[in-house]
């Protein structure tokens, strides 16, 4: 029950951010990193313009010439207030990815006035992943064709991209495990240009399947988490695939590895024993600076005064010339 409140705790504490696409915000420019409150932070490297731009939950856009240094944050969502997203959507994890001659976000809203279900006295609420799409890196990001992509009587978030070894564009997501209490990671085919989904889901893995992820049922006995959260797909140097996702481990927010036997998604997905970053760090992604060099964007996260998580990005360096991706020393700015 302890893991629960915390975990409802965390949910609850993203909400703030959620809606901030709702306010105009006030541009701000030369805001050090460490200075910007954001959960799940995604960073995008724009060759085009020479320009990274983050985005992560409330689905406000940063931008920055070096990484240390910021301007923002910028209103470049524009959803169909006539959709099932309604007028104010909470956006949680959006993520930016370049594909083909377009940029494509990918973004969880959840609508609060709609429940799809009750479990275990939770009340949940309709909650999806979505792709929007944009001609520039900067946005704005609309909706394109199909009006859902994943079923509306599930909650699903955390949804990003790969391109599979069939070369047919796949979203990877979470189906929450407020209503199936085991979280799962899953993939749906997308259609060539992501305007849609094309089939049904398949189960990748479940939380319980993970060595490191635990937590204490009401008895005190140590089970595995049930939580899934934040995937970002990778390959190696040497060709090897893997998964970056999160979960908890007791009390802490913490993020762990999986690689594929198969080299595909399809998998079989073998998990790390240990996670591969400090505790109350996680929802990673990985990106290149324009000098080459490898790096993570996680959040850190810790309690306020007010009993508010505290969220800030953080960027750490990332060895992936081996098989298995290495954690380095957290990123200063500096490329050697």
């Amino acid at each position: 029950m302890k893991q629960l409140i915390v975990l409802l705790l965390f949910m609850l504490a993203l909400q703030p951010l959620a809606f901030a696409q709702n306010r105009l915000p006030e541009i701000r420019e030369n805001i050090p990193l460490y200075s910007i409150r954001l959960s799940d932070p995604c960073i995008l490297a724009d060759a085009e313009t020479s320009m990274y731009y983050m985005t992560g939950t409330g689905g406000l856009l940063w931008k920055s010439r070096d990484l240390k240094f910021w301007t923002g944050p910028f209103r470049v969502v524009k959803t169909d207030p006539d959709s099932w997203m309604g007028p104010r959507p909470m956006i949680w994890a959006a993520e930016l990815h370049q594909y083909k001659d377009k940029y494509y976000n990918f973004a969880t809203f959840t609508n609060r006035e709609v429940k799809i279900d009750t479990v275990k006295g939770n009340v949940i609420e309709r909650r999806a992943s979505h792709i929007l799409v944009s001609d520039k890196a900067e946005g704005p990001y609309r909706p394109m064709e199909d009006p859902t992509y994943l079923p509306a009587d599930k909650p699903t978030l955390d949804g990003t991209f790969w391109v599979d070894e069939d070369g047919k564009p796949y979203m990877v997501y979470c189906y929450e495990w407020l209503q199936n209490w085991n979280g799962t990671i899953e993939k749906i085919e997308l259609k060539p240009d992501l305007s849609g989904a094309v089939g049904e889901s398949e189960l990748l893995f479940k939380a319980s399947e993970s060595p490191w992820s635990r937590e204490r049922n009401e008895n005190g006995d140590t089970i595995p988490n049930k939580v899934t959260d934040g995937p970002w797909l990778f390959k190696t140097q040497t060709g090897r695939l893997g998964m970056l996702w999160t979960s908890w481990v007791f009390g802490d927010y913490t993020q762990g590895l999986a690689y594929s036997e198969s080299g595909t998604l399809d998998g079989p997905w073998i998990h790390e024993e240990e996670p591969i970053t400090p505790p109350n760090h996680g929802h990673g992604m990985l990106f290149k600076t324009f000098e080459g060099q490898l790096l993570m964007a996680v959040h850190s996260h810790r309690v306020g005064e007010n009993g508010r998580y505290i969220r800030i990005p953080k960027l750490f360096k990332v060895d992936d010339s081996g098989d298995k991706l290495v954690l380095g020393q957290p990123f200063n700015g500096e490329v050697y």
